[in-house]
């Protein structure tokens, strides 16, 4: 199932879930593509005339970690951080990596230490919401995606993220109604629909979900993804 990913911003579990990537709001660029050479390159270069501007760090961190390049990307945030010690959006985007790579307790310190109480940050809540959701503690999780919400509360990201959440617990329904409405709010990239695309699938909605990958996929790509879920599933239910 090449193309139906769980989202990217959160972290990734042991298959591909996740959520945005660092640069919430940014195109998302296929791992090997020509896009996400060209934004490696765009952004190296930046990144190489001054390696403390923040700007050049979160672009060419999170083209790196778009097209797979985790170790690399980590270390640039990692120098991000040390550069710009109170910078939340580098402490948020360095915990999501982190956490990529399994490195959870040192994630939750890096986001902890970055937030503020009294001026939170959505972006941090929603990296420490999706660490609890991949190490099983979704109760913790969902509190903190409810309160980023509050902050923000029409962000496709956290919405997804959310709706990744309840994927993970098998509450299907809500997973769908979360994901329909972060699918249709501005700035929602094509992970997310891909994201919902799958949940209608696996409730066997396969019509709706051949309809909404074709919006975001080749037509033959989008129904070879949702043929092989549909006799993924089908198996499960024989076994």
């Amino acid at each position: 199932m090449t193309a139906l990913v769980l989202v990217t911003g959160c972290a990734s579990n042991k298959s591909n879930t996740g959520t945005y990537s660092p640069a919430s709001g940014s195109h998302y660029a296929a791992p090997g593509s020509s896009q996400a050479r060209a934004a490696i390159g765009k952004w190296g270069k930046a990144y190489q005339k001054d390696r403390k501007n923040r700007t050049a760090i979160i672009g060419y961190s999170n083209a790196l970690s778009q097209n797979g390049q985790m170790p690399q990307s980590m270390a640039v945030l990692r120098a991000g951080v040390i550069a710009h010690p109170k910078d939340r959006e580098i402490a948020s985007a360095y915990g999501k990596i982190l956490a990529m790579n399994g490195r959870f307790d040192e994630a939750l310190n890096v986001l902890k230490r970055a937030q503020r109480p009294d001026t939170p940050d959505w972006r941090l809540m929603s990296a420490e919401a999706a660490i609890y959701d991949q190490t099983g503690q979704h109760k913790q999780a969902r509190a903190l995606y409810t309160q980023a919400l509050k902050i923000a509360p029409d962000e496709p990201s956290l919405l997804n993220n959310l709706g990744l959440s309840y994927l993970l617990t098998n509450e299907l329904p809500d997973a769908e109604y979360t994901l329909r409405r972060a699918a249709t709010l501005p700035g929602a990239d094509s992970r997310v629909r891909q994201n919902l695309a799958l949940v209608l699938g696996i409730q066997g909605k396969y019509d709706e979900a051949i309809q909404v990958a074709e919006a975001e996929l080749d037509p033959n790509q989008a129904k070879a993804n949702i043929a092989y879920l549909q006799a993924m599933m089908q198996k499960r239910q024989q076994g």
